[in-house]
């Protein structure tokens, strides 16, 4: 037997065993959202009962209803869209912008600020959220919507990402606009932005995975329910009578905070692959 039909051989069993072991790794990821889906159509009396189980024996829409009819529930959802589409705006210009700049243009410093998003980047946010908050407080943003979205504004994570794509345009194209008369900043909104649509559907998705999901920082900030963001709402809600937790409504609540970021993810999801390809960020 020859080597090259032994290798096919091999090919062809190994890929088999690939696809198995990637639908393993697919149902395992699922189950848990198996679970919450499950026991958002359970009564809170059969939770308690079983919490284990996967399937309702009685599927009830009733954790749904109360939620919606939770008073503040749309105040809490205006506030997360609101400040979801300020932390998205604000990455797709400013985080932009910012790698455009460390990529394409040259000027003191350019290394250091660099080096500084890298830093940024090894930072957890426990370091530095008293901080944050300090800030916040004395530019009398506290308990505002601006001020939960203010420090995810220009997220380091999304300026490496645009720096990265950035690297892999042509600088003649740019040069070529620039003797045209063209500024920089027509050359960033008319050239640069659209030739990097996968990089802003990237940096759009995690942006706003990053602020719909947050609970800590909205939780510090928010001082009232007017400005309670969904997670921080629905976690101040589902405490029922004598501090016990209606886990029937936190799990409705987690299917309806979770269907807006399956959505956009499903939309962009093409793009987001061609994103994260051309950063390099294999």
């Amino acid at each position: 037997m020859t080597a090259e039909p032994l290798i096919t051989r091999q090919r062809a069993l190994a890929r088999p065993l690939l696809y198995a072991a990637l639908v393993l790794c697919a149902l395992l990821t699922l189950l848990p959202f198996v679970w919450v889906a499950s026991g958002s159509l359970r009564s809170l009396d059969e939770i308690r009962a079983d919490p284990g189980a996967w399937l309702p024996h009685r599927v009830t829409l009733d954790n749904f209803v109360r939620l919606f009819g939770t008073q503040g529930f749309g105040r809490f959802l205006v506030n997360s869209v609101v400040v979801a589409a300020l932390v998205v705006v604000g990455n797709i210009v400013a985080a932009s912008a910012a790698g455009y700049a460390l990529a394409k243009l040259e000027f003191a410093g350019k290394r250091l600020a660099f080096g500084a998003v890298m830093a940024a980047l090894m930072v957890p946010f426990s370091a530095v959220f008293v901080t944050q908050f300090v800030i916040t407080v004395d530019l009398g943003l506290a308990d505002t919507l601006t001020g939960i979205a203010l420090p995810a504004l220009a997220l380091p994570l999304s300026v490496f990402i645009m720096r990265q794509y950035a690297l892999s345009i042509p600088d003649e194209l740019l040069e070529a606009a620039r003797i045209d008369g063209a500024g920089e900043f027509r050359i960033f909104f008319r050239i640069f932005l659209p030739l990097a649509g996968p990089a802003v559907a990237t940096i759009t998705i995690m942006s706003f995975l990053n602020s719909w999901n947050n609970f800590i920082w909205p939780l510090i900030v928010a001082q009232s329910m007017s400005t309670y963001t969904l997670p921080v709402g629905l976690a101040a809600t589902s405490q029922a009578a004598g501090h016990v937790t209606d886990y029937g409504l936190m799990l409705a609540g987690a299917i309806v905070v979770m269907l807006p970021v399956l959505v956009l993810f499903l939309f962009l999801q093409r793009y987001f692959v061609q994103g994260i390809a051309g950063s390099g960020m294999r």
